[in-house]
């Protein structure tokens, strides 16, 4: 796949756009959005964390025909499943699923057994990030559920953005929404969520990495626990690529 490079004027105009749509209500941004690049947009969702599920009935309300995609990495809880089957039931799409090209079994066999416990960013190359490439493969655009409340890496993330990473533009429609007006959506609106998030999992994402945490922790914290990792590495620039792996 040949990744497209940001020329001046495309810097330019996302930067404009960025800056009109600062402070605007996330379903104008995701209106725009679609006016802008569908066909060829694309929104991820997790079936994880509540911002995907926002995100989802958003743009179901704007235009059905977005594509939704998600990565299964083969180790989904099964609340996961049962939400992606759920929100499909009830938005009428059908969500679109992008596995590793190593199942688990080969994964292992070429490098070791629980990769996830020894080198977790390996794991996340092989089983989240090359995937995403060929998710994004032709897409003109994608939409995010980055938020910058979440960590402070994501601090100062833009609105609309160049997504060096896959080569298209990456729009961050709730970028500016807290927690718990994610939370107010979701409860005033009846949208479905992973019913995990009621046991203690604030954050989901592989069964193996996730963890419950205690009321008051960081949300996130229940991930990659014993590690210094708090990306799975989607939202991070390329490191070409944790030792190779990402390419396969």
């Amino acid at each position: 796949m040949t990744q497209e490079v940001l020329n001046p004027a495309t810097a330019a105009n996302l930067k404009a756009a960025a800056d009109a749509l600062e402070g605007q209500p996330p379903q104008e941004i995701l209106r725009w959005a679609v006016e802008q690049y569908q066909p060829g947009l694309a929104l991820a969702c997790s079936f994880g964390g509540p911002t995907g599920m926002v995100l989802l009935d958003m743009i179901m309300r704007i235009d059905s025909g977005v594509e939704v995609f998600y990565l299964d990495t083969d180790f989904l809880f099964p609340e996961t499943y049962a939400l992606r089957d759920a929100a499909a039931a009830k938005y009428g799409f059908k969500p679109v699923g992008y596995m590793s090209l190593l199942t688990p079994a080969q994964q292992a066999a070429k490098h070791g057994d629980a990769l996830w416990a020894r080198d977790p960013d390996a794991c996340c190359a092989i089983r989240k990030v090359e995937p995403s490439r060929r998710a994004l493969q032709g897409k003109r655009a994608w939409i995010s559920g980055v938020r910058r409340d979440q960590s402070q890496s994501r601090g100062d993330v833009s609105i609309v953005e160049w997504d060096e990473k896959f080569g298209l533009v990456k729009i961050n429609a709730l970028a500016a929404w807290t927690e718990s007006q994610v939370w107010k959506y979701i409860l005033d609106n009846g949208v479905p969520y992973n019913k995990l998030h009621d046991s203690g999992f604030p954050s989901i994402g592989c069964t193996h990495c996730t963890s419950a945490v205690k009321p008051g922790d960081d949300p996130r914290s229940g991930r990659w626990q014993g590690f210094d990792k708090t990306e799975c590495g989607l939202h991070v620039p390329d490191v070409e690529m944790v030792q190779g792996v990402a390419a396969e």
